[in-house]
């Protein structure tokens, strides 16, 4: 292993003779340099790990040294070591992006420790980072035998997925394999739990808060006492929020955060309109016909989300405000961010956001966005560049200087789809690649949720002897029809309907504006 090289600038450096020996004996590598010019000459030959640098020196100052080396290389880390304690010294070298700040007189510990901060630190959070998951690794294990209740399963998802953050940042595959297979029998015993438990959650006093029963549980409390922005991100995971939380935490405070369930199938026509009219599929069929349409019915499944909404708030007595808007472009996201100051009056401003729905509808599509979102961690740094870029930021600022509350939430998750199950069903037989509802349904029983009556879990059905069935785990539908080129064009892409902890297992944050 080549040893690590330290470049030491100091106009006394003959007094420094103690600190360098100690360093040697360490196994470090020191270079020496009395002045910033011979500092920025031996720069130019030699390749340093990096540079210790005396702010006060004759002739070239140490600042202006700092200004030169960044030249010559901006990525190296240079440490500043001054007698001065002056605030605008400070501030002036913390300004040229230097990587720490000693004051003489320096102790040879110090100098290590500035050493392990700014060279070892990648590999002693990854030592510590590993160390710690493979603590946790017996715990969520036992966690995954015992855990019995929704409230259960929302809290070790969430476990799950801030190992995977951290993880993902030591870049250390071993464990990331490790954590993945977690995942996967995670999302077995979910699939099972969910089964099992499903239908009862609609009569249950102690059932999950679910899509049809989010505005009245959740929204209505928060939108009575002051003015508030709802965004509804469509198809946003809860490892994406978290993801693009700091951007938002510049502008707002976190006053609550939960997650809630999204009603089955996973799909925006049922769980978005679920949300905003409050009720079941089941429900609003029968209710509002004119409305609602099913998953083989010609034209748009989303259409009058404002009137679901307009009619809720009704139900709910509230006497509100409001107004509702859709983003399906960017042009419509400019247009709504240059005139967010006509929000101002109202109660409720609503946003439907589709930007991450079209993303992971595009990675199935495209090519190059196959390349971009090729795995979850990836799909997450898209997202994330997209929101701080995108109008949905600039509202979320326009609404902060405006005092208005703000709520963000989702209508289901998706799922990098990674296994086919083979399905066979009759040409009235929907599309959908995480559900399925239709006649004579043949599948793998042990592949999906089946509902043979419809109604038993409040959906509608197509004709009488209409079934749904749900994908679990990382499956998606395939027909024995062209078999290998179905599955090859769509394994690892991303999907939604079906049961999983990322589709069903969802966020919803309130804030309060800084």
């Amino acid at each position: 292993m080549n040893k690590i090289k330290i470049l030491w600038v100091d106009d006394e450096i003959d007094l420094l003779k103690p600190h360098i020996i100690f360093l040697e004996s360490k196994n470090y590598s020191v270079i020496t340099c009395q002045s910033g010019q011979e500092a920025i000459e031996e720069l130019a030959e030699t390749r340093v790990d990096i540079v210790f640098l005396d702010e006060n020196m004759p002739g070239i100052s140490g600042l202006e040294t700092l200004s030169e080396i960044k030249i010559i290389d901006n990525s190296l880390p240079v440490v500043m070591i001054t007698k001065s304690e002056e605030e605008s010294i400070m501030e002036e070298a913390i300004g040229s992006k230097i990587a720490d700040y000693l004051i003489k007189p320096v102790n040879p510990n110090q100098i290590l420790l500035s050493l392990k901060k700014n060279l070892d630190h990648s590999r002693l959070v990854s030592e510590k980072t590993t160390s710690n998951y493979q603590q946790e690794f017996r715990k969520i294990a036992m966690d995954l035998s015992m855990v019995s209740t929704y409230q259960e399963w929302a809290d070790l998802y969430k476990k799950l997925i801030y190992w995977e953050l951290q993880l993902e940042e030591i870049e250390d595959s071993g464990m990331f394999e490790i954590l993945e297979s977690q995942k996967t029998e995670a999302n077995q015993q979910f699939g099972k739990f969910v089964d099992r438990n499903y239908e009862d959650w609609f009569t249950d006093i102690d059932a999950p808060v679910m899509s049809h029963t989010l505005f009245k549980e959740w929204i209505a409390p928060e939108i009575k006492d002051q003015k508030t922005l709802l965004i509804v991100v469509d198809n946003l995971r809860y490892d994406q929020w978290y993801a693009f939380e700091d951007t938002v935490n510049t502008f707002y405070k976190k006053k609550k955060e939960d997650s809630y369930y999204s009603i089955l199938p996973t799909a925006t026509q049922y769980a978005r309109n679920a949300i905003f009219s409050g009720l079941t599929p089941l429900a609003m069929e029968k209710k509002y016909p004119e409305w609602w349409k099913n998953d083989t019915d010609e034209g748009g499944k989303n259409l009058f989300e404002d009137k679901f909404l307009g009619e809720q708030l009704k139900r709910l007595g509230l006497d509100l405000k409001w107004e509702y808007h859709k983003i399906s472009s960017l042009k419509q996201g400019k247009h709504l961010s240059q005139n967010f100051k006509a929000q101002k009056d109202n109660d409720l401003t609503v946003i439907v956001y589709n930007f991450v729905d079209m993303l992971s509808h595009s990675k199935t599509e495209m090519e190059v966005i196959k390349e971009l979102a090729s795995n979850d961690k990836s799909y997450r740094s898209l997202t994330t560049s997209w929101f701080k870029n995108s109008p949905m930021l600039e509202i979320i600022q326009q609404a902060q200087t405006l005092g208005m509350k703000l709520i963000i939430t989702t209508d289901h998750g998706t799922i990098n789809v990674k296994s086919p199950s083979k399905v066979v069903g009759d040409r009235d037989t929907s599309l959908n690649l995480r559900y399925k509802t239709g006649r004579s349904l043949t599948y793998e029983k042990n592949d999906v949720l089946a509902a043979k009556d419809p109604k038993s879990i409040h959906l509608p059905s197509i004709n009488m002897s209409s079934s749904y069935i749900f994908a679990k785990n990382d499956l998606f539908f395939a027909y024995p029809n062209n078999y290998n080129h179905y599955v090859s064009y769509y394994r690892n892409t991303y999907q939604h309907g079906g049961v999983s902890l990322e589709e069903m297992i969802i966020p919803f944050v309130v804030l309060e504006p800084k």
